[in-house]
């Protein structure tokens, strides 16, 4: 991968008219829902889901191939196709869940790399934790980022992948972009980083 190479927040369309809610995952044990740990889902790792993942929908409306539920990107299997055929096996993971109303199933769209790759120097505001913040244990991570810009030289050959330090944003590749784009997937809205 080159210098040049473009990559791009991976967000959800929320003004597409008519569209669907997803609300947030519950984990289904023993026939008892309970809010299911979200956040794991920005560590970067591939993870064992022991319970069935189940999202209502509310209001109920276009179901779209690629949302977000509370921040955690959603997929149809069109989606989990197209990765595949671009070879992001080991890039991704896709966990099934089951999203009210629909007879397919959907996916979490699970990122397995956490890359610090953050260019401090081109994004437009970059605060970091610190003491006086009255977080100890934060002290020198980023408190917020905006305007987020990546250094494509940190990046590697990666296609898909979160930020390190700010990793509740999902990155992609121009050329998964692209494919997405090409395919006509539903949902998806890309703003370059």
């Amino acid at each position: 991968m080159t210098a040049w190479m473009k990559y791009y927040e991976l967000d959800d369309d929320k003004y597409i008219q008519g569209r669907w809610h997803l609300r947030f995952p519950l984990a289904d044990e023993s026939g008892r829902a309970e809010l299911f740990d979200i956040w794991r889902f920005n560590e970067g790792r591939h993870l064992r889901i022991e319970h069935p993942i189940r999202m209502s929908v509310k209001p109920m409306g276009l179901a779209l191939e690629y949302s977000h539920a509370m921040g955690v990107p959603v997929v149809h299997p069109r989606v989990v196709s197209l990765f595949s055929r671009l070879h992001l096996e080991k890039e991704v993971q896709f966990i099934p869940v089951e999203v009210e109303g629909q007879v397919e199933p959907y996916f979490i769209l699970n990122a397995l790399q956490i890359i610090r790759c953050i260019d401090e120097a081109r994004t437009e505001q970059v605060f970091h934790w610190r003491p006086e913040d009255g977080e100890p244990d934060r002290v020198g991570q980023y408190k917020n980022v905006r305007g987020l810009k990546v250094d494509p030289a940190r990046v590697g050959k990666a296609h898909i992948f979160r930020p390190w330090g700010w990793d509740g944003v999902l990155i992609v590749s121009e050329r998964v972009k692209s494919a997405m784009r090409e395919a006509g997937i539903t949902g998806p809205e890309f703003v370059e980083v």
